[in-house]
Parts: C-alpha cells; structure tokens; sequence
C-alpha cells in the first residue's frame, strides 16, 4: 500500500476531521479511502450511463467480436 501526500483546504480538513470525531470513519485515511472509493464507483456509473445513451444514439458496434478487430 502506498501514501500519497495531498494538500487540503481548510474546509476539507474540517470535514475530515469532523468525520472521524462523529464516528462516521476510523480515521482520517479511512474517510479519504471511502472518498476514493465512492467518486471511482461514481465514474463507473457515469461510463455505464455513456454507454447505454450510445447504445440509444445508434453507436454500438454490432457483430463478431474477432470480424470487427480485423477490421481495425
């Protein structure tokens, strides 16, 4: 596992702290881990949603996976 030095705000350290003080988080790499994790499973969502306005739009690739491949 790495560490990774980030800069914060004054208002995003009040809340990092306020989080582990209620008890919403262990501590503050807990509510940064939780943070991370929530805006990657936020970006999954989005490239899901992306993907079915394609579909929507008309723009999916239709047929054999290894007869489109040899077309690009």
């Amino acid at each position: 596992m790495s560490t990774l030095s980030v800069p914060l705000s004054p208002e995003l350290e009040k809340f990092i702290n306020s989080q582990v003080k209620s008890g919403n988080a262990a501590n503050k790499a807990d509510v940064v881990r939780r943070a991370l994790t929530r805006f990657s499973e936020d970006e999954a969502v989005r490239a899901v949603l992306e993907a079915s306005q394609e579909v929507k739009d008309g723009k999916v690739l239709r047929g054999d996976l290894r007869e489109l491949a040899k077309r690009i």
